[in-house]
């Protein structure tokens, strides 16, 4: 049975009972097959389960639920049915009580990490320091691609190794690239700086970010809106620094490292409080933990741009996570097979 007529039906009929599915959809298969597709469901994420026995009713996740996104974003920005405003319930609420991961994704990275520390481990120091060298140009080249610099690879390897600008480029766009770098560095030379993560040290890696940039640092305290969606992020300092605090309760309370770095890099881009550079923010703090918990950190490298972009947008307008969650699995899963 195809498991997403039964996700449709639980769509438009929230709190519904395995009983009431199995009647309504009785020409499409069998109970003992209906009850399987609903836990399969539910064992993915994309239905959660409340109640206990036949008190037990179903609802499709807001959080993990599959969206066709070439379908979501056929719609106009203005036609898109979504959220306009921060979701104040969704960290206290929504994702204090979530888990990220299914078995078998936590299952998949959790043996790609184990293949990163074996080959890690067979490295010499100076191998070491060659690799996180390459991850770094290429974390550097796409993150800032990622918010439109124009630098190709090459001219971002050159750049960080010989400091020699590309021509026709800004001197901001390569002082973008070279921001990213020291952010790095300092990341790699201070391991244990975000291991525990605090509102000021997102504040400092922030700095480092946009130094030279003609970016207001700390938190802001004016409105900022964002391209191509209606979300409009918090615009009162206090309610930013408060959702920032509980972002870093959240990532400081879980003990699963994937859990802790998917946490921050969908968040610290959610609250937006900076004036510019939170998804840079973002990425490099969430490298900060894995690196800070010896696991292996992501470059980003093969991500399309506009994907990254979408599925940053869908958790805006949605707080649906799915896509950027499999943006993040796959982007570990190419670290892993790439460097080291």
């Amino acid at each position: 049975m195809d498991k997403n007529v039964v996700l449709a039906y639980i769509k438009t009929h929230p709190g519904v009972s395995s009983k009431q599915i199995a009647d309504d959809l009785a020409n499409e298969a069998s109970l003992a097959t209906i009850k399987r597709v609903i836990n399969e469901l539910v064992g993915s994420f994309y239905v959660r389960a409340e109640g206990k026995a036949r008190a037990t009713r179903y609802y499709v996740s807001e959080l993990f639920a599959p969206v066709n996104l070439d379908e979501y974003y056929s719609k106009e920005v203005d036609e898109r049915q979504g959220r306009t405003g921060y979701n104040f319930d969704l960290i206290p609420e929504v994702l204090s009580k979530a888990s990220l991961f299914t078995e078998q994704e936590l299952s998949e990275l959790t043996a790609l990490q184990a293949q990163f520390a074996k080959n890690f481990a067979s490295l010499s120091v100076e191998q070491k320091r060659k690799e996180m060298e390459r991850l770094g140009i290429d974390l550097s080249w796409k993150s800032s691609q990622i918010e439109g610099n124009t630098y190709s690879l090459l001219e971002t390897e050159r750049l960080l190794k010989e400091k020699q600008t590309a021509a026709g480029k800004t001197k901001e766009e390569a002082i973008m690239l070279l921001n990213h770098k020291d952010a790095l560095d300092f990341i790699v030379a201070n391991p244990d700086y975000l291991e525990h993560i605090t509102v000021s040290r997102i504040e400092d890696i922030h700095s480092m970010l946009v130094k030279e940039l003609g970016v207001d640092r700390n938190i802001r305290t004016r409105r900022v809106g964002i391209t191509g969606t209606n979300y409009r992020p918090l615009d009162n300092e206090f309610q930013i620094r408060e959702a920032l605090q509980q972002t870093c309760d959240l990532v400081n309370s879980r003990d699963n490292v994937f859990e802790k770095a998917l946490f921050v890099l969908v968040l610290l881009s959610y609250i937006q409080a900076f004036n510019d550079g939170n998804k840079r923010v973002a990425r490099i703090t969430s490298n900060a933990i894995l690196i800070a918990n010896g696991f292996c950190p992501i470059s980003f490298r093969t991500v399309d741009s506009i994907d990254y972009k979408k599925a940053m947008l869908l958790f805006y307008e949605q707080n649906n996570i799915s896509a950027f969650k499999q943006i993040f699995i796959d982007q570990f899963r190419f670290a892993v097979e790439t460097y080291f």
